[in-house]
């Protein structure tokens, strides 16, 4: 289709690469300037572009913001392949309304877009110094898959109008030792970041995402700082993944686990994680995520909310797991990928199942509990004991609880301990009924025999039953219950003594064993 009037002719001083872009902007169609030849047409390589393959910023800014209009029966876009754009792209504050698409081009300067309007922008497989888009706004999507950004990108109070893709890019730092600074940032439906590169902090503090954020297969890294993930009061409504992704070609970077076989690349993250506050409607998933952590980082989870916590990371060989505050209902984890003692908080942790995968034995369930209070605090085991009675587990419950009143004897004085070892010798604090009953047996018999030699005159000639010795102690041994035998005879000396002890003895043991009962029945 030929354009007679003239309107929209290119504008003298254009270079030829130049007009080709400007016709092709009218045209609707993608301008590709590739060579053919994959090594030279790298965008991130160092084979050298020259002005054949070259368009200025401002003639790229022209086109998007008032370019001309488009050949008759077509739709104006700015369809770039194998580009290299020099000088400074700025379009800060402009509405772009054009499509716009950009696919292995190579930028000489840095991309501002601040408070910039797009339909939907697509920058795939570029090179690009740096990119500053705080508080752009896109109806659409804003693609940004294998690129490569050098000096960090921002997207500060960015609206994204439908998904955020930022698979397989590659991000480095800026001055401030950021990758990406995303703060506030606002997308509609999915942020998928899978098998991401980030060199430096990855900020999210206070960003929302619509639908799932995946970070599948990523590895972010900042040797520089404190944290690589840096993302307190982040809102995912359903999932936020840290999980493998699939490594082959393609790489499964499609937001769903990589089938059995598949050679699968984890999350990585060397420094710390900051998920302090955050909301997340369904589940956040720790699925083998690997976290190398110095002495004085965290993966810090404090007062997190989410129906389910998946923590089947590999446990941290330094720094803390840090839960405090955070709610969940189902807990799902394995015992490896908790670290030991000192290296865990769970402080007003609270959950409502637990989903074991693999052995979790109660003793190691202990061990688990025992590493999050390196002082002695009783909310960890009183919980874990609620959750395992709910559960039916009603005999682990009692040992979680026996477990509790040990550790609590640590801290007591001499005196107290001592008390508490003969507790715990004696009837198990309560918790194991059976053995007071046992040892109410053993008392019975042993106070049966020593009562047989006893002298043992009435206390009123003829008023009295014979002499039981058997009868007599059980008397004396069970609480409330009267058998007719301790009233009518009169003991001396040690044989007093000896009675006094089995009647404080039955008070105790009768009670521990009723308590016992008691708890049995109302879980039945």
């Amino acid at each position: 289709m030929v354009d007679d009037t003239g309107i929209g002719d290119p504008p003298d001083g254009l270079t030829a690469a130049e007009i080709g872009m400007w016709q092709a902007f009218r045209n609707g169609s993608v301008y590709d300037l590739r060579s053919g030849d994959t090594a030279v047409d790298d965008p991130h390589g160092g084979h050298p572009w020259g002005p054949e393959r070259s368009v200025r910023a401002r003639i790229v800014c022209w086109l998007l913001l008032d370019g001309p209009p488009a050949l008759s029966g077509r739709v104006s876009a700015l369809k770039l392949a194998g580009v290299q754009i020099t000088d400074v792209l700025d379009l800060a504050g402009g509405t772009v309304v054009p499509y716009t698409e950009l696919k292995g081009c190579r930028f000489e300067k840095e991309v501002l877009l601040p408070e910039a309007r797009f339909t939907t922008l697509r920058m795939v497989d570029c090179s690009i110094p740096r990119l500053e888009a705080a508080r752009l706004h896109t109806e659409g999507d804003l693609h940004l898959p294998r690129c490569r950004i050098h000096n960090g990108m921002r997207l500060t109070d960015a609206h994204i109008g439908t998904d955020l893709l930022l698979n397989q890019a590659v991000v480095y730092r800026d001055r401030r030792a950021r990758s990406i600074m995303g703060d506030g940032m606002t997308v509609g439906q999915d942020l998928q970041a899978e098998m991401l590169e980030s060199h430096g902090e990855l900020s999210l503090r206070g960003a929302k995402v619509g639908v799932s954020l995946s970070l599948r297969g990523s590895r972010l890294a900042n040797p520089y700082g404190r944290r690589a993930l840096n993302a307190p009061q982040l809102t995912v409504e359903r999932t936020l993944y840290l999980t493998p992704a699939g490594v082959g070609n393609p790489p499964q970077t499609s937001g769903t686990t990589p089938a059995r076989g598949t050679r699968v690349q984890r999350f990585e993250c060397e420094g710390g994680v900051r998920l302090d506050d955050g909301r997340f409607g369904d589940a956040v998933d720790f699925g083998q995520a690997r976290f190398v952590l110095q002495s004085d980082q965290e993966v810090s989870l404090r007062r997190v909310q989410t129906p389910e916590l998946r923590f089947l990371s590999e446990a941290p060989r330094r720094g803390k797991i840090v839960l405090s505050g955070a709610r969940v209902v189902n807990l799902m984890d394995r015992a490896s990928s908790w670290p030991g003692p000192g290296a865990l908080q769970m402080g007003g942790f609270t959950y409502e199942n637990l989903i074991p995968q693999g052995s979790f034995p109660l003793s190691r369930r202990l061990q688990w509990v025992t590493a999050a209070t390196a002082e002695y605090n009783p909310e960890p085991y009183e919980k874990l004991a609620t959750v395992l009675r709910n559960g039916g587990e009603d005999a682990d419950a009692r040992e979680v609880l026996l477990a509790k009143q040990r550790r609590r004897r640590e801290t007591l004085p001499p005196a107290a301990k001592l008390w508490g070892y003969a507790q715990d010798w004696t009837v198990a604090y309560g918790y194991r009924p059976g053995r007071a009953a046992l040892w109410m047996a053993v008392l019975w018999a042993v106070s049966a025999v020593a009562f047989s030699r006893a002298d043992h005159p009435p206390l009123k000639p003829g008023e009295h039953p014979n002499w039981n010795p058997s009868l007599f102690a059980l008397d004396l041994l069970l609480p409330v219950i009267n058998l007719g035998q301790d009233t009518y005879w009169q003991l001396r000396g040690g044989w007093q003594w000896l009675a006094a002890c089995l009647i404080l003895s039955g008070w105790i043991l009768a009670t521990t064993v009723a308590a016992g009962a008691t708890r049995l029945l109302r879980r039945s």
